[in-house]
């Protein structure tokens, strides 16, 4: 005969389990370990853009005061300081801390995306001689003559291995028609705003 008090025909109850009305300790270190990238991905950033951020003074000053220290220990230890600062703050604060760097990081996945598409057209531009016409009938204002001379120097340069430098003049002639665009562009998103 099977022992009742074994197994799972036995006692059913949540009477012994114990309910917390906080979290368990390993939650908290969760919690602790994320403000405390979040706090190094700050630092990480340029100071510049640091400055920007919204947070209280105290949090800001530390964070620049970690960027400017070399030592390893004493940077691990102002690391350690800057993250005690992050759990001092507001859910809403760090909502809009984390907001920041994220549109940061999309920022710049967008601009290494303009670039690429940048040195694609340039490479178009050394391949296939059609392309100029293009993009000198879309870029009036381009020196047709200039440009000409600058792809016929960068293909010599690709052929005899030598420095890249009319290849790069290439580039930042379609950089610079890139930039009003997106001014163009920023100032329509200022209007659409106010």
């Amino acid at each position: 005969m099977p022992n009742p008090n074994r197994g799972s025909c036995g006692f059913k109850s949540t009477e012994f389990e114990q309910e917390y009305e906080r979290p368990s300790k390993s939650e908290l270190k969760r919690q602790m370990t994320a403000l405390q990238k979040l706090g190094e991905e700050l630092i990480a950033e340029p100071r510049d853009r640091v400055k920007r951020v919204p947070m209280p003074e105290d949090v800001r000053d530390a964070i620049l005061e970690c960027q400017l220290i070399k030592d390893h220990e004493g940077r691990r230890r102002q690391t350690q300081y800057v993250g005690k600062k992050m759990r001092t703050l507001e859910e809403h604060e760090l909502v809009a801390i984390q907001k920041m760097l994220d549109s940061w990081k999309g920022a710049s996945k967008s601009e290494t995306a303009a670039l690429h598409a940048i040195e694609r057209k340039r490479d178009k531009l050394l391949t296939d001689d059609k392309a100029l016409t293009v993009l000198l009938e879309e870029n009036p204002q381009l020196d047709a003559q200039q440009l000409r001379t600058l792809i016929r120097n960068a293909r010599k340069e690709q052929a005899e291995s030598k420095p890249p430098k009319a290849y790069r003049e290439i580039f930042q002639i379609l950089k610079s028609l890139q930039a009003p665009a997106a001014q163009d562009n920023n100032e329509e998103d200022d209007v659409e705003e106010e």
